[in-house]
Formats: C-alpha cells, structure tokens, sequence
C-alpha cells in the first residue's frame, strides 16, 4: 500500500514510465491531507487501474470520514463519515445545520474527536461546541448519496464586492485546462471590492499554458463575480510538510498587485 498527499499522485503522473506495470503488485492506494482533483483519480484509474482511496482526517479528530475499501470510490469527494461519527455541514453564523447540498461549515462529533487544546482555553472554546461537535475550519457539502466534499478552509474564502467566493471552484476550472499541472486561487486586497480573485498556475513540465484561452475558459464557466482578476505563472505553489498549500505565503506574496504602496 502506498499513503501520499495528492502532490504525490500528479508527480507520479506526469513521468511517463509510471504505467500499470510498476504498480500491479500495489493493492492500495490512498490519498489524504488536501483535496485530490476528481480529475487526477480518474487519470491514475486510467494509467493504472487502480482507484486511489481517499479520506479525510485531521489532527483534533484522526479520521473522519474514508471512501470505502469495498465499494464505491467517489472521484471528488473524501467518502462517507465513518461508523461512530457525526457529520454536518453548518452556517458560519448561525451554527445551524444546512440540507443536503449546500456548502457550510464541516462539524465533527465522536469519539475520535479530541478534548481540547492544551492549555488553551479560549482556543478550545471557540472550536469545540459545549455538545461535543468540533468546528474543523473545512467548508464542504454533504451530496445525494452522502458522500462528503471539501471545498476548502474557511479562512481561504475570498469576499469580493459582497460575494462569497470558493476558490475550489476556479481551481476545477483552470487545472482542466491545457498544459495546467495545478494551481491555487488567493483573494488579495483590492481598492473597489475588498478582495479580488488572482490565480496562480504551475504548468506541466515542458508546456507553456496561454493564459488568455484560460482566461476565456473561466469567463465561460463562472458566474462574473468569479472571475480572476489576473492570472499568473508560477514555477510552483509553496507547502508545508504535510504536502497542503500554504495559501497565507502566497497572499503576502501578492497582497499589493492591485493595491501598490
């Protein structure tokens, strides 16, 4: 079996001597500590055969929730809660509980939920509710079959003139796009709309995106509030040993683009 954070799955991807053969004495795959593209699942399927396995934990909670081993694996999303543990998805405001559909705050209760951090009391407070149900800071949405998607954290939603923003959404759009390996969407401070949308792009190796058609993509997919304000190419995203991109680096990085000092 092999475990990886799903960097791990693009870059075996993007050598062309990772075919099937390499991998047909595998019996596991699995993916966990960011979102995998439904994209991505589908090309390893393809190379492979093998369907990887993804899952969602963190570490106030161990594990979550996990497509099943025997069953289906749902390219896109991180499964079903597993047995003994409660999932929801809440309003950031009013803390209570949204339908089937609709994205919001994911809240965890069970015995693999944590106690509290330590010595740290007020952290605790705010995090872990009085009835036991832990706020994770992953914004997500329970599907039809009850399967569990991530969009992302609460504190990478980009506010623009008013609008909430999913950056998951625009990340979809530009990785399925030509000569994409992968990309990251940041809201950065902005005169007229409090934020702005900015996508930044990896390409894949030896490709040179044009960032004009990916731009006439994403105008073609999204609503106009959703729209990057900018596009740029980066030789790559920056993260943390966890394999996670690390979103904060890359909104000090740009924070002035549009708001010169």
């Amino acid at each position: 079996s092999m475990m990886g954070v799903p960097t791990f799955y693009t870059r075996l991807l993007g050598d062309a001597r990772f075919m099937r053969e390499l991998t047909e004495h595998m019996r596991l795959f699995v993916s966990g500590s960011a979102p995998l593209l439904a994209e991505t699942h589908i090309q390893f399927e393809e190379r492979t055969g093998h369907r990887i396995l993804e899952r969602y934990g963190m570490t106030e909670t161990n594990m979550n929730t996990s497509n099943p081993y025997e069953g289906e694996r749902k390219a896109g999303t991180v499964g079903l809660p597993l047995p003994g543990v409660e999932l929801k998805i809440t309003n950031a405001e009013t803390g209570k509980t949204l339908e089937q559909g609709e994205v919001g705050h994911i809240e965890v209760r069970g015995p693999n939920v944590f106690k509290g951090y330590w010595q740290m009391p007020e952290k605790t407070a705010a995090e872990l509710r009085e009835n036991g149900f832990f706020i994770t800071g992953d914004l997500g949405m329970i599907d039809e079959d009850g399967y569990v998607q991530i969009v992302g954290r609460d504190k990478d939603l980009i506010i623009s003139g008013g609008y909430n923003i999913y950056p998951k959404e625009i990340e979809l759009v530009l990785d399925a796009q030509p000569g994409v390996l992968e990309s990251a969407v940041i809201g950065v401070p902005h005169a007229d709309f409090g934020e702005t949308v900015l996508g930044l792009i990896v390409a894949e190796k030896g490709e040179a995106p044009d960032l004009s058609q990916i731009m006439d993509a994403a105008s073609a997919s999204l609503a106009r509030f959703k729209h990057p304000r900018d596009l740029l190419i980066v030789d790559e995203l920056p993260r943390n040993t966890m394999g996670k991109v690390q979103k904060n680096l890359l909104r000090e990085e740009h924070k002035n683009l549009f708001t010169p000092t």
